[in-house]
């Protein structure tokens, strides 16, 4: 039988036991779209192996232990991870076992996604820390990086304002949306993109995902955006998509005006870091602590090899190629890995499975801060 299959679910077992169980292995997880105003998704059908065509289920939220802000949404666990072949959600089973599955003193306070831009999206930003404590009562603000895994033709993406703006000017520019929907986007940065390129978007910086992206995001454990256009495509956004519930002139303080210029895209680009490279396995830095302490991430890319997998309490995703996850010191088979498989290692798992390929394999790996103790 196809290892792709769902597990059984061991009727009968205690859940303690069951949940020490899942806790230390690999977690793999089902499918998880999330509904957002703007279309896309058609990318998915490469990457993912289904039959996604563009429409409102453009995210798919990998290993999530957060719910999405859809303020009418039906579904009150809406961006919830559930664990493959079980009712259980990986959020219950960070609580039910944190030391195997986080370490101790661990945390998972972070959120990947793989989404596809069939549109322009609003253009927006995010809190930080200081301003999600005041207005949304969280500890966490949306610092987020983009890797940019497959584009459509004339894919782009906007970063920062392209000349020095006033929140009054820009608060006045945002009511031209209204009647023109390109009336925000001629004061942005405007950048083509294509597949493997790296940027980092602080929070409380002007951005916008632009037509034609699939993209691997990591980000603070968050769904907080500030997106004062009037439009997504055709649809036209409320105040509270737009401002959160937020009066208008206290969200846009959340937008810093001291990020402009042509150059400032380079604020946001990252080279990828080689940390090492020998016998068909190489090791990279895409995002470390030293850019930002909110998350790091780093890619794995192998040629007829095998890695150890040395750290836990990481999301792993193949991003191309295929292989095998398994054990390590074992001879049994494990399982088998495919582009758009994604799993998340627990921390009692670290040193215990390999990757391996007899031909090549890529995979992105996500982490949380670093241990708070």
């Amino acid at each position: 039988m196809d290892q792709r299959v769902k597990s059984e679910r061991n009727e009968g077992i205690p859940m303690h036991s069951k949940s020490s169980e899942l806790a230390s292995r690999p977690v793999f997880f089902e499918q998880n779209r999330v509904f957002r105003v703007y279309e896309g998704g058609a990318l998915f059908a490469d990457f993912f192996g289904d039959e996604s065509t563009d429409g409102n289920q453009p995210e798919e939220w990998i290993a999530s232990s957060v719910k999405a802000l859809n303020r009418d949404s039906t579904d009150p666990n809406e961006g919830l991870s559930t664990i493959r072949g079980e009712e259980l959600k990986f959020a219950e089973l960070l609580k039910l076992e944190p030391e195997l599955m986080l370490g101790k003193g661990g945390n998972f306070e972070v959120l990947v996604k793989i989404l596809d831009s069939a549109i322009r999206l609003p253009i927006q930003a995010h809190p930080d820390k200081a301003f999600s404590q005041k207005h949304f009562h969280s500890e966490h603000g949306k610092t987020e990086m983009w890797l940019v895994l497959a584009t459509r033709p004339d894919a782009r993406i906007y970063f920062g304002f392209d000349r020095k703006l006033t929140k009054e000017q820009f608060s006045k520019s945002i009511e031209l949306t209204l009647t023109d929907k390109q009336a925000l986007t001629g004061y942005l940065n405007e950048v083509k993109v294509k597949p493997g390129e790296v940027y980092l978007i602080p929070a409380k910086t002007v951005h916008a995902i632009g037509y034609g992206c699939l993209i691997l995001e990591v980000q603070e454990p968050t769904d907080f955006t500030i997106q004062p256009e009037y439009w997504c495509g055709d649809y036209q956004l409320n105040h509270y998509e737009m401002y959160l519930g937020l009066p208008k002139e206290t969200a846009l303080d959340v937008f810093d005006f001291s990020i402009f210029g042509a150059d400032c895209i380079s604020l946001s680009r990252r080279t990828p870091k080689v940390k090492r490279s020998e016998a068909g396995v190489v090791l990279e830095d895409l995002i470390d602590h030293a850019d930002t302490p909110c998350f790091s991430v780093k890619r794995v890319t192998l040629e007829k090899a095998s890695h150890v997998i040395e750290e836990g309490r990481c999301v792993c995703i193949v991003v191309s190629g295929q292989g095998e996850l398994r054990e390590h010191s074992g001879t049994k088979s494990g399982q088998t890995l495919r582009k758009g498989d994604y799993f998340f290692m627990p921390d009692s798992t670290k040193g215990i499975y390999q990757l391996a390929t007899g031909h090549s394999l890529q995979v992105v790996q996500c982490f949380p801060p670093a241990n708070h103790s």
